[in-house]
């Protein structure tokens, strides 16, 4: 199979820029080359259009009008599919400063249940009521700033600014484990290893690396679905990403045979059927491809932003309705999909109500043993190590 991957919405490290808050990822995908085979057709409405290049953005409503029953043709005889993927990016810095201060590796004011297993994303809902867009601005500039001091600086003030609105949440539980945990951060920031060391570590943490997850890992359900082998993967040539995202591709490709290990209850992680092949990187004006998935893109971006759409391209839309694959990592997406499996758990017996109230019971005096520990030592010793 033959795939073709853009992106819209591209700011980088800056999360928060009002005119583009959603990171998007289109995959065009099909069983032959359309590099070859669409090339015609495409040079045809280049022509036809005065254009080197079909870019939408230029294009416009009126211009994609007149070029819809083309597109809707080439998707039709090639059995084109369209995915879609969505990071919202404020979200996403809120979702990172969770995943580091609350990781029970390395904060052990936090529960084991409280992070390996679904009651994380019952803290992380929490913890976003507690975040305005101010602070949660300084909880990602502290993320990505390469100086140790000034970056645990900034964890410093988040963790105080938020332990001061704890007492905003309804139950005491909650209100316990998230001001112990920001608490022990910002007594001991350097245990937390919050920010980014260098360039290339800023990277892997953008929503850009993130979004390219979601990117490879529904490449790999076409494929298991179609029971093909990629033949080719081909990403929009752009500076500044493509390394990482070759990076982040061959560390998929090389653990597809390694199973990954998570609590229980939370989605697994398999890597199984990544594509082997390496990803090639091209210039929008050197593929049909990248050129067909930048008209699709714009398209299904202004469908799920609400926007004028020419009536020309409802038919492209509707062909892909049962055919797409979408995904999103935002706040809104955790809370639909987790509220939703928390009331779906049957009811617990008697008895497992008892064990699980022992469970819990052993978990908080792990938790309060390793908070005395630390206070003690000032640093956990696995933390002494990490940084070693």
């Amino acid at each position: 199979m033959y795939f073709y991957v853009d992106e819209s919405g591209h700011t980088g490290t800056n999360l928060f820029d009002e005119n583009q808050p959603i990171l998007y990822y289109g995959v065009l995908s099909s069983r032959v080359n359309i590099d070859v085979l669409a090339e015609n057709t495409l040079s045809a409405l280049r022509k036809r259009l005065g254009v080197n290049r079909l870019h939408a953005n230029e294009l416009g409503n009126a211009g994609i009008a007149q070029i819809s029953t083309e597109i809707y043709n080439l998707q039709k005889r090639h059995d084109l599919r369209f995915d879609i993927y969505r990071v919202a990016k404020a979200d996403h810095a809120l979702i990172s400063f969770f995943d580091q201060v609350f990781d029970q590796g390395l904060n052990p004011a936090i529960t084991w249940s409280g992070y390996w297993t679904p009651m994380r994303y019952v803290l992380l809902l929490k913890l976003a009521y507690l975040f305005d867009e101010e602070t949660l601005k300084k909880a990602w500039n502290a993320r990505i700033e390469l100086n140790d001091q000034k970056a645990e600086s900034g964890l410093v003030e988040v963790c105080n600014i938020i332990k001061g609105r704890v007492g905003e949440l309804p139950d005491e539980r909650s209100r316990t484990l998230i001001y112990d945990t920001l608490n022990w951060a910002e007594n001991n920031p350097s245990a937390i290893y919050y920010n980014a060391k260098r360039k290339k570590d800023m990277l892997s943490i953008t929503p850009n690396l993130i979004g390219f997850q979601s990117v490879m890992h529904g490449i790999t359900l076409r494929l298991l679905k179609n029971g093909k082998k990629a033949s080719q993967i081909t990403v929009d040539q752009q500076s500044q990403f493509n390394k990482a995202q070759k990076t982040l591709a061959e560390f998929y490709a090389s653990a597809r045979d390694v199973p990954m290990v998570t609590g229980p209850g939370l989605p697994e992680i398999s890597f199984k059927g990544m594509p082997t092949i390496p990803i090639s990187f091209k210039a929008g004006t050197d593929s049909a491809g990248l050129e067909l998935v930048d008209v699709y893109l714009w398209i299904f971006k202004r469908l799920m932003e609400e926007k004028e759409l020419a009536p020309e391209t409802y038919p492209i839309i509707q062909k892909q309705m049962h055919k797409s694959r979408t995904d999103e990592i935002s706040i809104n997406a955790i809370a639909s999909r987790w509220e939703k499996w928390f009331e779906d758990l049957p009811e617990p017996t008697e008895e497992q109500m008892k064990k699980g109230r022992e469970l819990m019971a052993l978990d908080e005096k792990r938790r309060l043993e390793g908070m005395t520990v630390s206070a003690q030592q000032g640093v956990p010793a696995d933390a002494k190590k990490r940084r070693g």
